[in-house]
């Protein structure tokens, strides 16, 4: 209304403005009249210009009067609308004061400018001023917290909030914005409707409380919750069970100087932050019992622990653990690839020679997709073999896959389905077998048998053709057939040759060597000087020497045949390196070249045998090719391994030559050197080990100046008990084998004079023959006792070692420990003996292995102490 009035007195002063500024131009018209008397103005022109302004004056002169007549009208509605704003404000102040809420009007600036008497009793009461200039609500609030009125304040919406005063009760604050930009807000007091939600909400809570009590007494697991202050607020009587409290000692008491008495964790697990994180832990209670304590963090900084029996679950894991360990042994000493794959296709097992057949780095194919070790393509042809075993048929197959290395491979596979109880397919057994070489082998028979086959047809052809203009080459044509079934035989018969020539190397070449390590065991039990031991030590590697030299050619043909497996263990790189540089050093003497050696602690990862092949090779190529100068024997430590490098000052090697150095039957010069035999096998040897071993051999050379060989060998781990040395061994146990009754058969009397005295020396009673006639003649074998019988396998007239036994052992009320000395290392044999229940020990014999053998078996143990290293090239 205030505004509507300054309208209409805004509207009023312009009219009067106007009305003057009209007064001025009539005024300066009349007065230019006046002026214009003189003769130079017509007074025609004049009179009319008069009557104009005349004219003018009464139109204005009537806009005036108009202009007059609209602010009386006006005036009259300025006062009508006056007392209506009165009415309406007084009518305004009668509503708000009606209300039983308290009421407050705030301008735009949020300064008080009306309330009711409801809202002025809510603070006058407390001694709150109202009439403080520019109030606004955030004052009024301010003033009574700071006279402590207020209690409490609850956030609501965006368009109010609760407050709780001093004396219990509870204001409701809703404010909304005017249309001026100032805001009505409105104070309800709602004491009755918050002490029924409060009511409501305990009686909630009580009940919600005795609910999750039943339920945390009914739990299997052990609970115990904790306040922030450290309180015991509630637990259950599994918990009582396990902590061994009584209910009465819990209630209400502090946790820490429970501690120190409870067997199980009591406090939070991880308790080194503000918020420590959630943990697990697993004690073991003086009953033994399993616990697993599990921490809860709650939001007031309060944990809850649970404590669950997990007993059997602990032994049925700890058990599963060993029977795991003891399968994962077996599979990876398995030739065979064996994997388990579930219904989904997805690995769940796999054994060493799997892993490394497809080369993947160990128990990293577990969890991913059979189609990740092979090629699309491949994946895609044992589908169909896959779907079939899912449905449960059993899936034997061929198949070309690519290994590791790159190369195609023949392999037979098994698809063996896992049915579940219920019937279901769970996954499949997977046994694979690499056929590469027996298949080509296969191959080239039938390609042989073809090609001859041709050619036989070939020379029937021709015969036929010459048959019809002569009738006298049929006999021609037979002669020529005779003599191609003559070549047929002939190739058979080297081939078979050839198969006895490595056997007869295998067997008669290692008799005398076996004879020699039998004498050099015996020579070890003999008190001797340093001096002497030393050089009986020099002659037990010089005859392992030899035994490398001889076994050569048969090395290279087993490497070649893909049987040599490497054996790797953790040793002292030291062990292996000082022998070597020991031997070559009494080799060089007399010679014009100096053997070095630096000395290593390392530990490496490998075949000791094969590597110490490849380093014998390596220094025999530097001092045979080195006339003069200096020969080096090292280690350089690298991030991917140990690094055994052969260094000399020999003539060095051209670049076009260093491939073709590791071919075999190739030598770097054509001179001979007199007191070696060269065959140009000794690096092809090296690069066929180091294949098998998985290590990496380099050449650097310069010719004129020398070369270098590296060879890089992973590291070990070291032993946590040193290895004993032979002398050691030999000496233990020696009062078991005092009186023993042994009897050796052996063709070769060399052998059994070396046997008898090693035996003697051990406090055997030892009874040699060279025959089971020469046995029996030297006492009764059915009657005498004995509690050894050590034979050799190859014997005079077709008789073997293992037919002796069993005549032996036949006659016999109880069988005699039996060893089969032999140098045949066939799969067959040992299957022959293992039925018999015989041990089977290669040739050469070490004192030391014999020695425990002998031990083991006096002592009932019928297990070989000492494995034989399968497919190796000789024995340790």
């Amino acid at each position: 209304m205030a505004e509507k009035d300054l309208s209409l007195e805004q509207q009023l002063a312009a009219l009067k403005e106007e009305n003057a500024r009209q007064k001025k131009m009539i005024d300066a018209l009349v007065k230019r009249v006046e002026q214009g008397g003189s003769g130079q103005v017509d007074a025609w022109g004049a009179f009319q210009h008069s009557v104009v302004l005349a004219d003018q004056v009464r139109e204005k002169t009537e806009e005036l009067n108009h202009a007059l007549h609209s602010i009386e009208s006006t005036n009259r509605q300025l006062t009508q609308a006056n007392q209506h704003a009165e009415q309406a404000h007084q009518r305004f102040i009668d509503a708000i004061e009606s209300i039983s809420d308290g009421f407050a009007l705030y301008d735009p600036n949020r300064e008080l400018v009306y309330s009711n008497s409801r809202f002025q009793r809510y603070w006058q009461d407390n001694a709150i001023s109202l009439n403080t200039p520019s109030l606004t609500p955030e004052k009024i609030q301010q003033l009574a917290r700071d006279r402590g009125l207020i209690v409490r304040e609850v956030a609501g919406n965006r368009n109010g909030h609760t407050l709780k005063l001093q004396n219990g009760r509870w204001l409701q604050i809703k404010e909304r914005r005017t249309s001026d930009g100032g805001v009505v807000m409105l104070y309800s007091d709602i004491t009755q409707l918050k002490l029924a939600e409060t009511a409501r909400f305990e009686a909630a809570m009580a009940e919600k409380s005795r609910i999750l009590q039943n339920m945390v007494d009914n739990l299997s697991q052990g609970v115990l919750m904790v306040s922030e202050s450290g309180e015991v607020q509630v637990f259950n009587q599994r918990f009582l069970d396990m902590s061994g409290f009584e209910q009465s000692r819990l209630i209400g008491a502090q946790i820490e100087p429970l501690t120190e008495e409870s067997p199980v964790t009591l406090w939070r697990i991880g308790r080194g932050g503000i918020r420590p994180p959630e943990g697990i832990r697993v004690q073991t209670l003086p009953d033994g019992r399993v616990i697993e304590v599990r921490s809860h963090a709650m939001e007031d900084q309060g944990y809850v622990n649970t404590y669950t029996d997990i007993t059997q679950r602990y032994l049925d894991a700890k058990e599963l653990r060993e029977t795991e360990q003891w399968l994962r042994l077996i599979t990876d000493n398995v030739p065979a690839l064996i994997a388990y794959v579930g219904d989904d296709l997805h690995y769940q097992f796999t054994n060493r020679a799997y892993d490394e057949w497809y080369g993947f780095p160990r128990g990293e194919l577990i969890g991913k997709h059979i189609s990740v070790s092979r090629r699309s393509s491949t994946f895609e042809a044992l589908r169909p073999y896959v779907e079939r075993a899912l449905d449960g048929e059993s899936v034997v197959f061929e198949i070309e896959e690519f290994n590791a290395s790159g190369d195609a491979r023949y392999v037979v596979k098994s698809y063996v389905p896992n049915q579940a109880s219920n019937g279901n397919i769970t996954g499949l057994f997977v046994l694979n077998w690499d056929i590469t070489e027996r298949k080509q082998n296969a191959e080239e028979l039938e390609q042989a048998y073809q090609t001859m086959e041709l050619r036989v047809q070939e020379r029937t052809a021709q015969l036929q053709t010459l048959n019809d203009q002569l009738q006298g080459e049929v006999e021609e044509r037979r002669v020529i057939q005779e003599r191609l079934l003559e070549t047929k035989k002939e190739a058979e018969r080297a081939n078979l040759s050839k198969t006895k020539f490595l056997a007869a190397i295998s067997h008669d070449l290692l008799q005398p060597l076996n004879a020699a390590q039998l004498y050099l065991g015996s020579l070890l039990s003999h008190r001797m000087s340093p001096s002497a031991r030393k050089l009986v030590s020099s002659l037990a590697h010089s005859l392992e020497d030899v035994e490398s030299l001889i076994t050569t050619l048969v090395d290279i043909s087993k490497l070649d045949a893909g049987v040599v497996r490497a054996d790797k263990q953790s040793f002292p790189v030291s062990d292996l390196l000082d022998n070597i540089a020991d031997d070559f050093s009494h080799a060089a003497e007399g010679t014009s070249v100096e053997v070095r050696y630096v000395h290593s602690s390392s530990y490496v990862y490998t075949d000791s045998q094969l590597l110490a092949r490849i380093v014998r090779n390596l220094m025999t190529n530097a001092l045979r090719y080195t006339p003069s100068g200096k020969i080096l024997l090292g280690s350089r430590r690298c991030k991917e391994g140990l690094r055994i490098e052969v260094l000399d000052t020999g003539v060095g090697i051209p670049e076009d030559k260093k491939n073709e150095i590791f071919q075999e039957f190739k030598r770097l010069t054509a001179k001979q050197d007199e007191s070696h035999t060269q065959l140009g096998l000794g690096l092809a040897i090296v690069d066929k080990i180091a294949s098998v071993l998985g290590h990496t051999v380099t050449v650097d050379s310069v010719p004129g100046e020398g070369s270098r060989f590296s060879v890089l060998v992973p590291y070990g781990r070291p032993e946590t008990q040193s290895i004993r040395n032979v002398e050691s061994l030999v000496s233990d146990n020696s009062v078991v084998l005092q009186g023993t009754r042994v009897w050796v058969i052996d063709n070769d009397p060399n052998i059994c004079r070396a046997m008898e005295e090693l035996l003697q020396r051990w406090g055997c009673e030892v009874t040699c023959a060279g025959s089971l006639e020469e046995l029996q003649i030297s006492c009764d074998t059915v009657q005498s006792p004995v509690e050894l019988l050590i034979a050799d396998y190859h014997l005079d007239n077709g008789m073997t070692g293992l037919s002796l036994a069993k005549s032996i052992n036949q006659q016999r009320m109880q069988k005699v420990p039996t060893v089969i000395v032999t140098a045949n290392r066939s799969e067959e044999l040992q299957h022959q003996a293992r039925d018999c229940g015989y041990l089977v020990m290669h040739k050469p014999v070490s004192p030391m292995r014999l020695k425990m053998t002998m031990v083991h078996l006096l002592t009932g143990d019928q297990a070989d102490p000492i494995p034989a290293r399968v497919g190796a090239s000789h024995n340790r």
